[in-house]
C-alpha cells in the first residue's frame, strides 16, 4: 500500500509511534496536493518481539523516521540498509526509550561512546571537524568535512544536540492549553508551528471556522515570511563580506517586528494563534508593507548588481533537481531546484491568491532569488488580505469543546521554511496522548551535504546559511 501511494505522487509527511499500553502503534502520513489528500497507514507492533518491515527502499525519508522510531522507542525496522544511532547519541544508554509509557526515570549518561564518522582515505585526504560549539550565535551542530585540498569530498552533519523532548512535553496537556509549547518549537517558525497545532486540534475536535478566521491566520504566516526571509537576505549578503546589505536588511527586521508587535503585541507574533480562535490588536498597515518591499527589492538589487557577490552566490553548493526529490526536500529550497511544492496551495485551509516561485539552478544564488521573490509575492498576499477583510479581527469558537471517544487530527501550514505538519491524538477527556511534529528542517537537512559535494570549504558558512535550517525544529 505504501509503494502504490508513493508511486501515485503522494509523499511521506510523518511516521509517529505510540505506546497503547498493550502495543506499539505506528502510524504513516501521506499526503498529496492539488486536491488535498491525505492517507493514514497503521501497523500494530508487538511488545515483546518491537519489530516491523523497513521501507526505507522505498523512500529515504521513511528510513530517517525509522531509525527515529528505533532510538526513542526502540521499534526495529527488519531489513534497514544503515540503522544507525540518529536522535541517541553515543552516550545515551542502550536499552532506554525516552517516549516509551513506562520509561524508567533518567539513567545516568556515561559520558563515553563513539560516532561512527565514514573515513574517507586517499593521498592528500584530511578531516576538519566543525562545532557542536560554534563561534558565533548558533545552536550546536557537529560537521565533519573529508577534504582533497579545499575541496569537500564528503560532509556528514551530527545533529539532535537541543534535544527536549518537546513531543513528550505535550502528552497530558489539555488539547486548549498546549500552543504555548508549539510556538516554542522552533521560535522563528512561532506562527506556522502554532497554526499547525491548532489546526490539528481542531480536525481531532471537529471545530469549523469562519473564512475570515483562516484568511486572518494565513496574514499572520504571511508577516512571519517576511521578516525572515528580510534577515536570510541580509546575513547571505553578509557571509561574503557585503555588509551594508546586511545592515539594511537588520533595519527592516527591525521594523517589520515592530509592526508584528502592533498587530499581535509580539514582535515574533506569539499568542494570536490557539484552537478555535485568533486574536489581533490591528491590521498591518498596506502602505508600510508596500514601502518596506520597495526598501527589500532595492537592497536586493544592490546586492546582485555587485559581481563579487553574484560570482560568490552563482554556482555554489548545487542542489540537483533529482537529488531535491529523492531527498523530500520542501520550501524555498525545494522551489530553488526546481521543485513544485507549497501547502497553501496542496492543503488549503482557504482558497489564497498565491503566487507561486521557483528557480532551476539550485545554487546559493536561487535561493537567494527565490527568497527575494517570495518576499514581493508575500507582500502581495498580505496586503489582499487586509485590504479584503471585513469585520473583527479576532474570533473565539465556543469554548465547550466535545467529549468523544479517541480521536486524531492532522494540521499542514506552509510555514517560511517549507511545510509544517502536525499530527495529535486526543482521549476522552480532551487531554492530548501524542503529538507528532515535522518541521521542513527535517526533510531539508540531510540535502545540505549533499550540495556541499565538490564545493570548496570556505563556501561552507554561505552554503549553510542559504539552507538556513532549524536546529530546534529538527531536534525537538
Amino acid at each position: 500500500m505504501a509503494e502504490d501511494l508513493l508511486c501515485k505522487g503522494f509523499r511521506l509527511a510523518l511516521v509517529a509511534a505510540h505506546d497503547d499500553d498493550g502495543a506499539f502503534r505506528v502510524v504513516y502520513l501521506f499526503l498529496a496536493g492539488r486536491p488535498d489528500r491525505r492517507v493514514e497507514l497503521e501497523c500494530v507492533v508487538p511488545k515483546d518481539a518491537p519489530a516491523m518491515r523497513s521501507l526505507a527502499y522505498l523512500s529515504f525519508p521513511a528510513g530517517r523516521f525509522e531509525r527515529e522510531m528505533a532510538d526513542l522507542y526502540g521499534i526495529r525496522p527488519t531489513g534497514h540498509p544503515k540503522l544507525r544511532r540518529l536522535v541517541r547519541h553515543a552516550h545515551w544508554p542502550d536499552d532506554w526509550y525516552p517516549m516509551r509509557n513506562a520509561v524508567a526515570p533518567e539513567p545516568k549518561f556515561d559520558g563515553s561512546g563513539h560516532f561512527p564518522f565514514v573515513p574517507v582515505e586517499g593521498p592528500g585526504v584530511y578531516e576538519i571537524p566543525v562545532g557542536p560549539v560554534h563561534a558565533g550565535l548558533i545552536e550546536p551542530g557537529h560537521f565533519r568535512f573529508s577534504v582533497a585540498g579545499e575541496t569537500v569530498l564528503r560532509l556528514k552533519a551530527r545533529l539532535w544536540f537541543v534535544h527536549r523532548g518537546v513531543e513528550k512535553l505535550f502528552e497530558g496537556r489539555v488539547a486548549s492549553g498546549a500552543v504555548e509549547l508549539a510556538e516554542r518549537i522552533s521560535g522563528d517558525t512561532s506562527v506556522a508551528h502554532a497554526l499547525a497545532h491548532s489546526l490539528a486540534v481542531e480536525d481531532a475536535l471537529g471545530i469549523r471556522l469562519p473564512e475570515h478566521v483562516h484568511r486572518l491566520r494565513a496574514l499572520l504566516v504571511e508577516l512571519e515570511r517576511l521578516y525572515n526571509h528580510a534577515t536570510d537576505m541580509g546575513a547571505l549578503a553578509n557571509d561574503v563580506g557585503f555588509a551594508i546589505a546586511n545592515a539594511h536588511a537588520q533595519r527592516i527586521r527591525e521594523q517589520l517586528l515592530r509592526l508584528n508587535a502592533t498587530v499581535t503585541g509580539h514582535r515574533f507574533l506569539r499568542g494570536a494563534i490557539r484552537p478555535g480562535a485568533v486574536t489581533l490588536r490591528a491590521l498591518p498597515d498596506v502602505a508600510v508593507l508596500q514601502s518596506i518591499a520597495a526598501d527589500v527589492a532595492e537592497v536586493a538589487q544592490l546586492t546582485l548588481r555587485n559581481s563579487l557577490v553574484y560570482d560568490r552566490f552563482a554556482g555554489t553548493a548545487v542542489l540537483h533537481s533529482e537529488d531535491a526529490r529523492a531527498l523530500g526536500c520542501l520550501g524555498y529550497v525545494a522551489r530553488a531546484s526546481g521543485m513544485r511544492t507549497d501547502a497553501r496551495l496542496e492543503h488549503p485551509t482557504t482558497a489564497l491568491p498565491v503566487t507561486e516561485i521557483a528557480a532551476e539552478e539550485g545554487d546559493v544564488l536561487a535561493r537567494y532569488t527565490v527568497r527575494r521573490d517570495e518576499y514581493a509575492a508575500s507582500t502581495d498576499l498580505a496586503c489582499h488580505l487586509v485590504e479584503s477583510h471585513t469585520g473583527p479581527v479576532d474570533y473565539a469558537a465556543t469554548p465547550d469543546l466535545p467529549h468523544a471517544a479517541n480521536r486524531s487530527g492532522i494540521g499542514i501550514v506552509e510555514g517560511w521554511r517549507g511545510t509544517v505538519v502536525h499530527r495529535v491524538e486526543l482521549d476522552a477527556a480532551n487531554r492530548i496522548t501524542r503529538a507528532k511534529v515535522v518541521d521542513p528542517s527535517w526533510f531539508n537537512w540531510p540535502a545540505l551535504p549533499v550540495a556541499m559535494a565538490d564545493t570548496i570549504v570556505p563556501d561552507f558558512p554561505l552554503a549553510n546559511k542559504s539552507f538556513n535550517q532549524s536546529y530546534a525544529g529538527n531536534d525537538l
